[in-house]
């Protein structure tokens, strides 16, 4: 235990609303959701096709191998799709699929929440930091 760290956490008794108790597959979703640059690409290919050049600029702070990276395992995971167009250079273009497309719902309830607990998030830090010091 931590020097700061003097609460007793007590139990909860009531059922969770979710369980995983047993494999459930959510890591591997998880794992998707959970890295840093796949819900800012997703976000932004709600919105329509893309090209990789437009997604770069639109996600900002992410590297050209990052964004390949992250367009890979999207494609991969059947969450996007690529396509390439015959011309001199060619001209490729990432949509959201519908499985996609579905996420996207959750992405917003994630970012709706975050928004609403904004404040409440960062006063919560500000006081377990003071403590800390």
């Amino acid at each position: 235990m931590s020097v700061g760290h003097t609460e007793v956490t007590t139990e909860v008794t009531t059922d969770p609303l979710v369980s995983c108790a047993e494999e459930c597959g959510v890591r591997d979703v998880q794992d998707r959701l959970g890295d840093k640059w796949t819900v800012h690409v997703v976000v932004e290919l709600a919105a329509g096709a893309r090209r990789f050049k437009e997604l770069q600029r639109l996600v900002t702070g992410i590297s050209q191998r990052m964004l390949t990276l992250t367009l890979r395992r999207l494609e991969r995971d059947g969450l996007v799709t690529r396509t390439v167009y015959p011309t001199t250079p060619p001209q490729v273009e990432y949509e959201l699929t519908e499985t996609g497309h579905s996420m996207t719902h959750l992405i917003k309830q994630l970012i709706d929440w975050s928004l609403d607990h904004r404040a409440v998030i960062a006063r919560s830090r500000e006081e377990w930091d003071a403590k800390q010091s």
